[in-house]
């Protein structure tokens, strides 16, 4: 079976948070759902956005919309465990870019790759209900070197 494979940028992150498990984050398998682990990287999201000043709604002058995603499982994540969330970015357009998400936690003095994520993420007008241009604050926040 092909696996989902997420390649990130050779550079640093844009933006690292941590972010805590909450008992409703864990299934009946006693460990973080599928469904928790977007959500987290949505809170991770959030938090990149707001640091620069933004939002979904208005990311330096445009709204965002999530065309796709990808997760890579790599690891359980537990109650307890406090997530660390390196957040990158790639394939930048006109009109979209790629946010990719490395979630890491520390157990044991070990370091464990929980999961790797890709949301595909693009510059949308809520009022007129279509894609638009990217503006010229989200594209400098997104630049980095060697991107």
């Amino acid at each position: 079976m092909a696996r989902v494979k997420i390649i990130f940028p050779n550079q640093a992150p844009l933006f690292t948070c941590k972010i805590p498990i909450r008992i409703t984050d864990v299934n009946y398998g006693n460990h973080v759902g599928n469904d928790a682990l977007l959500s987290i990287v949505h809170e991770a999201r959030m938090q990149l956005l707001t640091s620069w000043g933004f939002s979904e709604m208005d990311a330096g002058g445009t709204g965002l919309i999530m065309a796709d995603v990808m997760i890579a499982y790599k690891n359980e994540s537990f109650y307890g465990d406090v997530l660390e969330v390196a957040v990158f970015s790639d394939a930048i357009t006109a009109v979209s870019f790629d946010l990719l998400y490395r979630i890491t936690t520390r157990r044991n003095e070990e370091q464990k790759i929980i999961a790797e994520v890709k949301t595909g993420m693009i510059c949308f007008d809520y009022t007129a209900r279509k894609i638009t241009a990217m503006q010229e604050p989200l594209k400098q926040k997104l630049k980095v070197v060697g991107n």
